[in-house]
């Protein structure tokens, strides 16, 4: 994990070690103030979800509110913070790997069936862009006057007239755009089987 320059100067914000063994150490609140971004930083690189990230940075600091007393000053707050964010981020990936496969399903009347899972949504995603890029391959005119009629399901009546062209050049250019979408998506489909 690189640090950018914001991650430097939270960094030199972070309140010194106590320089002598009779030096108290820095507050909590400072410590927590200087530190709290730190710490949630470090803990989503360290791969706690984003579910889990408030409570994995409650508990780091739960446990620095109950061992800050005992810091020594052996290190620098930040390799300290960090070296708790690691234990804490361990336990709690190793929780979710425990919970994963035990989820209860929702009842019925809270999931929402209306939006699509991930597979179609997937689906629906690789479909537009197919289709955005066999529209890229007919030039301005006829993609707009494709889009009206096949994709928008005006009437060519009222596509010629959206685009203000007479209606026999609105079906000549709907002929020709529907034939050269159709050879795109030909040569698409041959270059797919071919993979």
């Amino acid at each position: 994990m690189g640090m950018g320059a914001s991650d430097t100067a939270s960094a030199r914000q972070l309140p010194a070690p106590p320089a002598a063994a009779d030096e108290a150490p820095p507050s909590f609140a400072e410590v927590y103030q200087r530190g709290f971004d730190y710490v949630w930083r470090g803990l989503r690189a360290l791969g706690v979800s984003d579910a889990r990230i408030e409570d994995a940075v409650q508990d780091v600091f739960v446990v620095v509110a109950r061992r800050l007393p005992e810091f020594a000053g052996r290190s620098s707050i930040q390799t300290w913070l960090f070296a708790i964010a690691r234990r804490v981020a361990q336990r709690h990936r190793r929780t979710e790997s425990r919970h994963e496969g035990r989820s209860e399903a929702l009842p019925e009347d809270l999931v929402d069936t209306s939006r699509p899972g991930p597979r179609a949504a997937a689906e629906t995603s690789e479909a537009t862009r197919l289709l955005l890029s066999l529209l890229d391959q007919l030039d301005d005119d006829k993609r707009a006057l494709f889009v009206l009629v096949e994709i928008e399901q005006q009437s060519v009546p009222a596509a010629a007239e959206a685009l203000g062209i007479k209606l026999n050049t609105a079906y000549s250019r709907l002929r020709l755009a529907r034939q050269r979408f159709e050879a795109a998506l030909a040569r698409h489909d041959e270059g797919s089987c071919h993979e």
